[in-house]
């Protein structure tokens, strides 16, 4: 079964975008390519503040996070190449839609005194970051549960050409922007 937010794209997004930009081709209109989660993670924090780290991003995505280490030491930081510093997950297809269905619908107007997101942290070529300094707006994670607040960044990824495109491809899909 096709998540809730593919078939909304299919039927009124694509065909809404076409029609008002004249794209000539259907490989022309702009489209959600992938979402990037990522949860930096500071050295300086207990030894467990990494596994939790993990354990709430595998929670929110569904899927198991990769750990992204050092790549050159810094002593200013306390840092040594090859320790791990954050994870990351990559989502694409069926599980991208579901977690921006997710994110759109459930997390985002659960944020205190939420009066919409920045439309302006476009890259200038079609991709949106999202900054989210508490992981607990995500309805799969267990208040009780949590030991510390962490934040995470979102990277949507398009396929669309400029900023302007995809500015009007996440306003179809449903982004609450200001």
């Amino acid at each position: 079964m096709k998540p809730r937010l593919y078939e909304k794209y299919l039927e009124e997004v694509a065909p809404e975008l076409r029609k008002t930009n004249g794209y000539a081709n259907v490989h022309q209109i702009p489209r959600l390519v992938k979402i990037v989660v990522n949860m930096g993670v500071s050295t300086m924090l207990e030894k467990g503040a990494l596994e939790d780290a993990v354990k709430d991003l595998s929670m929110i995505t569904g899927r198991k996070p990769a750990l992204c280490r050092a790549r050159k030491s810094v002593s200013n930081f306390k840092l040594r190449a090859g320790q791990p510093i954050g994870c990351r997950v990559t989502l694409r297809r069926e599980i991208m839609y579901e977690f921006f269905d997710r994110l759109v619908t459930a997390a985002l107007p659960r944020i205190r005194d939420f009066r919409g997101i920045s439309s302006k942290a476009f890259d200038g070529f079609g991709n949106y970051s999202l900054g989210i300094s508490d992981q607990t707006i995500f309805p799969e994670i267990d208040l009780d549960k949590v030991k510390r607040t962490q934040g995470m960044d979102v990277t949507i990824v398009t396929s669309a050409d400029s900023d302007q495109d995809a500015r009007q491809l996440l306003t179809l899909m449903g982004m609450p922007f200001a």
